[in-house]
């Protein structure tokens, strides 16, 4: 759009209620504006609207933008709450927008209607106009008891399957045939309540019903399939249990994981997924994605105290006119997600430490949004157990129809009307009442106030009161429930995910305790009803029951799933390598190139605008070196309350091009590099727990679901071979987008596996930068390098033509190496350390010297220098040791592999030679400039 030369843009504030001029001008002097750097302009007709007098600039065209009614508007609620706190009581409602002016000669109207709906707004949540825009506030509608009943009885298979797609409940046959049959033996048909409630709890999102299917196992050739009765119990669970390790105190059981610490405190870890929400409304999605994974370890009675984002988009060059029918461009999702996720980390006081960005062509449609959150808390705090009587108390925000089937949503493949069918199912965060709650359930769970806890996510009160009570059972008055305003149906207040609200089970006798904790940090406590060892859940409206279920039907009555897997041989088996061809290579131009690609190159400016360091426990952050702008391999933190001298490691380990090749390998290697960067960052290697969250496509497709069994099963025997167990993980399916054109756009086989390292002293942290010119480099692991999967393949060579070899294998020695290298490291026989990861050998030791701003000198043996320079391998380590600490070193890794490479040099320059050849001579600030390059 050549036509637009500049525009300028207004925040617009609409204030509802009965306001004396003095009033307004006090509010937009000491509320609504700072005079050092705004201007505020004010219009009031005698109707109590905004004039239309100055909706027109000069030649500019006027676009006004503002949220959709029943959008959360958290500056609004503020707005209200601060008025009222300077005397306006008669501030009713509150809301804002953005006023857009658009200059340029050739500007049309239909130019500005692109440009406001493409780039301007997102019609998920928001609405706009040429021109002046009308606020919306609440209307005064009346408080709905409506409740449907639906003849599920009497349907044939097509009608079981019409209802569960016009209810968008996500179930399949079998599963809507189990519902009919529970109702015919109760001889009644479902609420709409009741079938809302059945569809979220058996959800994929909430289930996972594709891990613990029955999977029969084929492969090509093989006469005889194999069955695997539940994937999760055979593979990730049983990795833990062979495992067996003594600090595990939680695993699978809890919202987040649990590992011992320093004898005190224990340390809490989840991570979750935010794919669906963030692909329709970026900033909401991973807004939410950050507040929901923090409650998530809120509910396991722990601080949050650090967080973490991995984020996957399509290319930030992709052309417009390539994006299929209804998929934002992937530059606007990036903004939004990192806006998204700034907005509460910062605004909770929540250090965002660790993360990953990962571009990739199939990601354009999917984005992948993996938010992770650390907690601690005293060992033996967090009660679990409902007792009857007990009182089921609501602490947080109200409830509105945001987030109204975000469950089978997110368990759904998405199209062109996605954002306009499930707009409901994307929610806008208020961190600053997370922030009151939070300190409201730490002050409850030291005074011993609540008997179980758990928060609200997917699903609403419909998951949390229901996993509560599925033990016991329980009673629940629904018109108690806080509403943002009046009209929801029932089904709707039960269902929707309104954000910042826990679940609590409090005795009546400590009713009181938390109400004064409630009023003392203006956090809303509704009780809604009460625990009961009735073995049912039942939700009545006023006197009208709108839900009746058994527990053991609710929870236990979902039929398993049949699946066949395909299990296809890699194109090449892992760690076979084929001769290159001898010729003249570019060796720096390549080196420049892999800087600069977007999985490579510095990710400063996203991370600058994350608060790393708030609470003060971050020790290595994510940024390090002379001028904190070298990738860190983990960050180190000891989060405050900590009891000894432990600290803890944050890594994290990915690559998707390995599993577009071998998804078994992949999973091998991506746990390797977790737990390879924790033990660069000086973590005991046999202490460190892993997350695994698995992103991927359609499952019941047998290609796509034979990739998972195979990641599924290399996540057990490299977390089995590392001794590092699996305490918290998370899956999502249906990471597709069905365009337009009837074209499937499925994302790559997805493996995040997190690491949470111990340190059993801080001061042993290592950091990645080169520290002192003449000390030693060396080169330690079993180098095998290969490019198949590699970013040398993805960048420098033929997109047609790609190497015939296999992604790196796993070699058995690792463990023994990272054992070994720890106890130098442990001895502060290492100044500094850094894993070879994507870009090879090259890259590692380029971006050692950017942190240190000093040089390498590098001397190669290997006969294939191009394979030894961006080839890629697993297990193997960049090690920097003084000259006084050489032999203690190498005696350290005697029998080990471990090579001397070369040395650190004042002059900043990267120089690598082989048989008399130089392959590489980069000044420093060359190699800084490609890797800086902005995305």
């Amino acid at each position: 759009m050549t036509a637009v030369e500049r525009i300028c843009c207004a925040d617009l504030y609409f204030i509802q209620g009965r306001l004396t001029p003095t009033e307004v001008r006090v509010l937009a002097d000491r509320l609504l504006h700072d005079p050092i750097t705004h201007n505020v302009t004010q219009n009031l007709s005698a109707a109590g609207k905004m004039s239309a007098a100055d909706c027109v600039s000069g030649d500019a065209y006027v676009i006004e933008v503002a949220l959709r009614p029943g959008v959360t508007d958290p500056v609004a609620e503020q707005i209200v709450r601060a008025a009222h706190m300077l005397g306006s009581k008669g501030v009713q409602a509150a809301g804002t927008g953005l006023r857009f002016e658009v200059y340029g000669a050739g500007l049309s109207e239909a130019d500005c209607h692109l440009l406001a709906a493409r780039l301007l707004s997102n019609p998920v949540i928001q609405r706009y106009t040429l021109g002046e825009i009308e606020p919306s506030f609440p209307l005064p509608t009346q408080a709905s008891d409506a409740v449907e009943i639906l003849p599920i009885r009497s349907l044939d298979d097509a009608g079981l399957m019409t209802l569960s797609q016009e209810r968008r409940a996500a179930l399949d046959l079998n599963e809507m045939c189990a519902i009919q049959a529970y109702y015919r033996t109760e001889g009644r048909d479902p609420t709409d309540v009741e079938l809302e409630m059945i569809a979220q709890t058996w959800s994929e999102h909430c289930v996972h019903k594709t891990f613990k299917a029955r999977i029969r196992v084929e492969r090509p050739g093989q006469l005889e399939a194999e069955i695997i009765p539940n994937l999760f119990r055979a593979t990730i669970r049983a990795a833990t249990e062979t495992i067996d390790a003594p600090w595990v105190l939680s695993a699978f059981v809890d919202n987040a994981g649990l590992i011992e610490y320093d004898g005190v405190n224990a340390i809490s870890f989840k991570v979750e997924t935010h794919n669906h929400p963030s692909a329709i409304e970026p900033f909401g999605g991973a807004n939410t994605g950050v507040g929901g994974v923090i409650r998530d370890v809120l509910g396991v009675s722990a601080k949050p105290v650090a967080a973490t984002d991995v984020l996957c988009f399509g290319p930030q060059d992709t052309p417009f006119e390539t994006l299929p029918g209804g998929v934002l461009h992937p530059r606007r999702i990036l903004s939004g997600v990192v806006a998204g996720v700034q907005d509460y980390g910062n605004k909770i006081g929540l250090p965002t430490v660790s993360g990953g960005l990962w571009f990739d062509p199939g990601y354009t449609a999917n984005p992948l949004v993996f938010c992770g959150c650390l907690g601690i808390a005293p060992k033996d705090a967090h009660p679990h157990q409902p007792r009857p009587g007990d009182r089921i108390i609501v602490l947080g925000g109200r409830t509105g129809r945001d987030g109204l089937r975000g469950a089978t949503f997110s368990s759904m493949t998405m199209d062109a009307q996605t954002g306009e069918v499930s707009g409901a199912s994307v929610q806008i965060g208020a961190p600053v009442v997370e922030k009151g709650l939070i300190d409201v359930v730490l002050l409850a769970r030291d005074a011993q106030i609540y008997h179980a806890i758990t928060d609200c996510g997917a699903g609403g009160l419909s998951s949390a009161v229901g996993e509560m009570t599925s033990t016991l059972g329980g009673r629940v008055q629904l018109e108690s429930v806080t509403l943002k305003y009046p009209g929801l149906a029932p089904w709707e207040i039960w269902l929707s995910e309104a954000q910042e609200r826990m679940v609590l089970a409090v005795p009546p006798a400590s009713l009181p305790a938390l109400q004064t904790l409630c009023e003392r940090y203006t956090v809303e406590l509704t009780d809604i009803g009460q625990f009961e060892a009735s073995g049912r859940i039942i939700v009545r409206y006023g006197e009208k029951t709108v839900l009746d279920l058994s527990n053991d039907f609710l929870h236990n009555g979902l039929p398993q799933r049949n699946l066949t897997a395909l299990i296809l041989p890699p194109r090449c088996p892992a760690g076979q390598t084929t001769p290159l061809p001898t010729r003249e290579h570019d060796y720096a131009a390549a080196l420049l190139a892999l800087l600069a690609h977007p999985n490579i190159a510095s990710k400063e400016r996203i991370i600058r605008i994350y608060d790393h360091e708030v609470q003060g426990g971050t020790l290595i952050k994510p940024l390090a070196g002379l001028a904190a702008d070298a990738p860190a391999d983990a960050v180190v933190l000891r989060p405050p309350g900590s009891a000894g001298k432990q600290a803890l490691a944050l890594s994290a380990g990915m690559n998707p091009e390995y599993g577009k090749l071998d998804a078994r390998q992949m999973a091998l290697n991506v746990i390797d590099e977790a737990v390879r960067n924790a033990v660069a960052a000086g973590a005991d290697p046999e202490r460190i727990a892993l997350l695994d969250n698995f992103c991927w496509g359609d499952p019941l497709r047998r290609e796509t679901l034979g990739e998972l069994v195979a990641a599924a099963r290399g996540c057990h025997d490299g977390a089995v071979y590392f001794g590092a167990p699996f305490i918290s993980g998370k899956d999502s399916f249906n990471n597709e987008y069905l365009g337009s054109d009837d074209q499937r756009h499925a994302i790559p086989p997805t493996l995040l596996i997190s690491g949470l390292g111990l340190l059993e002293d801080a001061r042993a942290a290592v950091s990645m930068d080169l520290k002192v010119a003449g000390n030693a480099i060396y080169l330690v692991g079993a180098f095998a390098p290969t490019f198949g999967g590699s970013h040398y393949a993805l960048t420098c060579l033929p997109a047609d033509q790609p190497p015939a070899e296999g992604v790196p294998a796993l070699l058995p020695i690792t463990r023994a190496v990272y054992r070994a290298l720890h106890a130098a490291m442990r001895g502060g026989l290492a100044a500094a350390c850094h894993d070879l990861s994507e870009g090879g050998l090259a890259v590692a030791a380029a971006e050692m010297c950017i942190g240190g701003r000093l040089g390498l000198d590098l001397a190669l043996e290997d006969a294939e220098p191009l394979r030894a320079l961006f080839g890629e391998t697993t297990g193997c380590l960049l090690v920097e040791v003084p000259p006084q600490h050489t032999a203690d070193f190498e005696a350290a890794l005697s029998r080990l592999p471990c090579r001397r490479l070369g040395v650190v040099t004042a002059v900043p320059r990267l120089t690598a030679r082989s048989a008399g050849q130089i392959l590489l001579d980069l000044p420093v600030d060359t190699l800084r400039n490609a890797f800086q390059r902005p995305l």
